[in-house]
C-alpha cells in the first residue's frame, strides 16, 4: 500500500483537541462530514479547504495525545489525509487509526528534514518512507501482515464485514 501527497508539517504534541476540539464532540455526531470545517481548524485554519486526497501530516513527538476520542483519525481520514508519519504517537491515536484504516508511520528523520508542502511517498508493505522533494529515505518495520490488511481494506469494520471475523482470530 502506497501513499503519495503533500506534507502538511506539523509540530510536537499535537492533541486529538487540536485535530478535533472536543466543544465539537457531541453537536454533530450523526454526520462526522458536518465536523470536517473543524478539522485541524485552531492549527491550521481553512485546513478542510487546502487540504487534498492522499496529503500526508508529518508531526513531531507525541502526535495523537488526549482524549481517545476516535474521530480524530477517522476525520483526518475523510478530510482525505492519506497518512501520518510522526516522530512518535499516543497509543490510543495510533490503535484508532489502524482501526479506521489510516496509515500511520513512525519515523525519526523524515519529520527532521520536511518542510510545508514537500512530497512525502509512504510505501507501508516495502517499510519506507520518503521525501521526496528533499531526497531523503527512512525505512522502518512494516506493520504485520493483519494490519496491513486492516488498513487496505478501510479499517476493522469493513474487515469484518468482508471477512466476519476480527483479524488475529
Amino acid at each position: 500500500m502506497r501513499v503519495r501527497g503533500r506534507a502538511w508539517r506539523l509540530g510536537d504534541r499535537i492533541t486529538t483537541d487540536d485535530i478535533i476540539s472536543g466543544k465539537y464532540k457531541y453537536q454533530k455526531m450523526d454526520d462526522l462530514k458536518a465536523l470536517l470545517p473543524y478539522v485541524l481548524a485552531e492549527v491550521i485554519p481553512g485546513f478542510h479547504e487546502k487540504v487534498r486526497p492522499g496529503d500526508v501530516i508529518v508531526a513531531g513527538k507525541g502526535f495523537g495525545y488526549g482524549s481517545s476520542r476516535e474521530h480524530a483519525a477517522r476525520l483526518l481520514k475523510l478530510a482525505g489525509i492519506g497518512a501520518v508519519v510522526a516522530e512518535s504517537f499516543h497509543r490510543i491515536f495510533y490503535r484508532n487509526a489502524v482501526n479506521v484504516g489510516l496509515p500511520v508511520v513512525v519515523a525519526r528523520e523524515i519529520p527532521r528534514v520536511t518542510q510545508q508542502g514537500d512530497t512525502i511517498l509512504v510505501d507501508l508493505e516495502e517499510g519506507v518512507v520518503v521525501n521526496e522533494t528533499r531526497g531523503v529515505e527512512e525505512r522502518f518495520q512494516p506493520p504485520p501482515q493483519f494490519i496491513l490488511e486492516v488498513v487496505r481494506v478501510g479499517g476493522l469494520v469493513e474487515y469484518v464485514k468482508r471477512h466476519g471475523r476480527l483479524p488475529w482470530e
